[in-house]
C-alpha cells in the first residue's frame, strides 16, 4: 500500500500549508484538525458550523444557551486550553517565586501515594503544578498544539472533563505503580489523555492518525529512560482514560444520546475513585 500523494485537493482550504485527508461532512472541502467541529455524522468546517447555527431558530433561555453553547463543538477562541496554559503559567511562577520545590504551594499540592488516603485532593492539584521551567513550557507547548484543535471537536466542558479526569487517571497511575514515598507533579497524565483522544477521534473520523501515534510512542519511550525523573505512570494512566473517554464521546455524539454520554463520562470518574478505594483497602 503506498502513500496519498500531496495536492491541492488534500490541502486545508483555510490552512494551504497543512495536509489533511479529512473532508467537510457539508460542502466537502479538505479540514484540518485545527478547523473541524465534530458533527453527529463526520466533521464540518467553520463556515458549515456559522451557516447551521445561523439557520436554526433557537428557544432556549439566556442560561440554557450558554450551558448549550458550552458544550456544543466550537470554532471559537480555545478558551479553556488558554486558561489552563495561564494558570500553570502563574502556578508556576510563585512556586518560581516562593522556594521552587521547597515552596508551600508545592508541598502543599503536589501528590505521592503516600498521601492518597488524607490528603486525595492532592490528585488532581498535582497537575497544575511543575518543576522546572523547561517542565512547565515542554508541557504548555504539548498543551498549546494539541488542545484548541480538541476544545474545538469537543465543546469546552466536554473538553475540561477530559483534562480533569485524565488528569486524575494519571495520578491513580502513579497510585497503582509507582513508589509510593515519591513525589510526582505536572500536567503529563492530562496532556497523555488528550494525546489519546484526539488519536483516537482523528483515526475514527477518517484522519491520517500516524504521526502522532508516532509522537505518542517516543514521549512514552522517553518516561522509560533512567535518569529523566518522568512519571512514566502518570503518562500510562492518562493515556488510558483519554482513549477511554474519546471512545465514550464517539459512540454517543448523537444529540439523543446526550444522557448517555454524561452518565457514562461519570462512570470512568467513578471507575477511578473505585480503583483507588480499592487500592487503598485491599493492597
Amino acid at each position: 500500500m503506498t502513500e496519498a500523494t500531496t495536492t491541492t485537493q488534500n490541502r486545508c482550504y483555510r490552512h494551504p500549508d497543512r495536509e489533511t485527508f479529512v473532508k467537510c461532512q457539508r460542502c466537502g472541502r479538505p479540514i484540518c484538525g485545527e478547523c473541524q467541529t465534530l458533527a453527529p455524522v463526520g466533521v464540518h468546517c467553520p463556515e458549515c458550523v456559522r451557516e447551521a447555527r445561523g439557520s436554526a431558530a433557537s428557544s432556549a433561555r439566556p442560561i440554557g444557551r450558554r450551558f448549550a453553547n458550552a458544550l456544543r463543538p466550537s470554532g471559537g477562541r480555545p478558551i479553556v486550553t488558554y486558561t489552563i496554559i495561564a494558570l500553570c503559567l502563574v502556578v508556576y511562577a510563585i512556586q518560581f517565586l516562593t522556594g521552587g520545590d521547597n515552596s508551600p504551594v508545592t508541598t502543599l499540592f503536589w501528590y505521592a501515594p503516600v498521601q492518597t488516603a488524607t490528603q486525595p485532593w492532592r490528585m488532581i492539584t498535582s497537575v497544575f503544578l511543575h518543576e522546572s521551567p523547561l517542565h512547565v513550557l515542554l508541557n504548555m507547548y504539548s498543551l498549546f498544539l494539541v488542545g484548541p484543535a480538541l476544545e474545538s471537536m469537543l465543546g469546552r466542558v466536554r473538553y475540561l472533563a477530559l483534562f480533569l479526569i485524565a488528569g486524575f487517571g494519571g495520578s491513580v497511575g502513579v497510585l497503582l505503580i509507582a513508589n509510593p514515598q515519591v513525589a510526582v507533579l505536572g500536567a503529563s497524565g492530562a496532556i497523555f489523555g488528550l494525546f489519546g483522544a484526539y488519536f483516537l477521534i482523528a483515526r475514527r473520523l477518517g484522519g491520517n492518525a500516524t504521526q502522532f501515534l508516532v509522537v505518542i510512542v517516543l514521549n512514552l519511550v522517553i518516561g522509560f529512560i533512567p535518569g529523566f525523573g518522568i512519571a512514566w505512570q502518570a503518562h500510562v494512566g492518562g493515556l488510558i482514560t483519554g482513549l477511554a473517554l474519546a471512545f465514550v464521546y464517539l459512540e454517543t455524539r448523537q444529540r439523543s444520546r446526550r444522557t448517555a454520554q454524561v452518565l457514562l463520562v461519570a462512570a470512568v470518574a467513578v471507575l477511578l475513585v473505585a480503583v483507588t478505594y480499592a487500592k487503598l483497602t485491599f493492597f
